[in-house]
């Protein structure tokens, strides 16, 4: 299999990649900042591994590209390593937002340092993502590097805006499966769609062609968000490592939910009248069922799939890297057989 070849020979070097640029930030008296951003990378700490370093996907995603598109992977090992270090640094801050005191099954970074450390430690990650990114400059072209620049620049700017929606969605009840996708089109999508457009770039690809691999990355981010959704309901939990109560629980107006209230049937009327208990759980799922919610939740994702599947066609992907990203897209939408 192309993906489980590239993935045993990519995934490494990117580990390696991200460590010197980490590493590039420690000293005598950081010792302690350090720590705290080797931990939250899954290096250090108790429970440290594979699990907690998480899947690699989005570096994954800029190497591959790059090779399908025609490029050498190892051009593009600072562009991975960077869109790594923003994926993360939006993570210590979610989990800030979210008040979650796990990740990944381990305390998250503010539990265990506090919430100003937390801050700070994101912060330094923010930064060595951008430094990161600079280090094109070894093999690429003064031009690439700056278009590879402002892209992630970008990025970043439409994370923090979906994280604003997301935020202020919280308090608020008239809110429609339309007020869903500008939300996840940042939260989610943008650095999805940023890995994709680099590989393609790195690769000197023409404008077309980045197009082309740009709508890929964007519709594979919605289909993955849709899906996460879905999971978060009606998932399995032994096999997604989440809770299906998680979700209902926390009042998140997920697009199953978003889908329910605009029913405006039994589910509305319950949801209008406050949390839910764990023990109405079962209840509530079953009602969202009923009333269509995770049928449609389910056709949506696949509806975005076969849209990112199609770009990804259209665009040409060459040899085994291509083979490796039709494989990731479809491993990524069948996480719930």
């Amino acid at each position: 299999m192309s993906l489980q070849k590239l993935t045993k020979l990519y995934l490494p070097a990117i580990e390696n990649e991200l460590r010197q640029v980490v590493d590039s930030a420690s000293g005598t008296h950081f010792a302690g900042l350090s720590e705290m951003m080797t931990y939250h990378m899954g290096w250090e700490g108790q429970g440290a591994g594979a699990k907690a370093r998480g899947k690699r996907v989005r570096p994954m995603l800029v190497l591959l590209t790059t090779v399908a598109a025609g490029g050498k992977w190892q051009q593009a090992l600072p562009a991975a390593a960077a869109v790594e270090l923003v994926h993360n640094f939006s993570l210590i801050h979610d989990d800030i937002e979210d008040n979650s005191s796990l990740r990944r099954g381990r305390p998250t970074v503010w539990k265990k340092w506090g919430l100003a450390q937390a801050i700070n430690t994101g912060d330094a990650m923010f930064s060595l993502a951008h430094l990161a990114l600079l280090r094109l400059d070894e093999t690429l072209s003064p031009r690439i590097i700056l278009e590879a620049a402002v892209i992630l620049q970008q990025t970043c700017l439409h994370l923090t805006q979906g994280q604003y929606l997301d935020i202020s969605y919280e308090n608020r009840s008239n809110l429609s499966v339309a007020d869903y996708w500008p939300m996840v089109r940042g939260k989610t999508a943008a650095l999805l769609t940023t890995c994709t457009e680099l590989g393609a770039l790195i690769a000197e690809s023409n404008y077309e062609t980045r197009a082309t691999y740009r709508r890929f990355g964007f519709n594979l981010g919605l289909a993955f968000q849709a899906l996460d959704d879905y999971l978060g309901i009606w998932g399995n939990a032994a096999q997604t490592g989440k809770s299906v109560a998680s979700d209902l629980l926390e009042g998140k107006k997920s697009l199953p939910v978003l889908y329910g209230l605009e029913q405006d049937g039994d589910f509305a009327t319950r949801w209008a009248k406050g949390p839910i208990p764990p023990g109405e759980v079962s209840k509530i799922s079953a009602q969202l069922e009923a009333e269509g919610a995770r049928t449609y939740t389910h056709n949506e994702a696949r509806r975005m799939t076969q849209q990112a599947l199609q770009a990804l066609e259209d665009a040409g992907p060459r040899g085994d890297a291509g083979e490796a990203l039709f494989e990731l897209t479809n491993k990524l939408m069948q996480r719930e057989i």
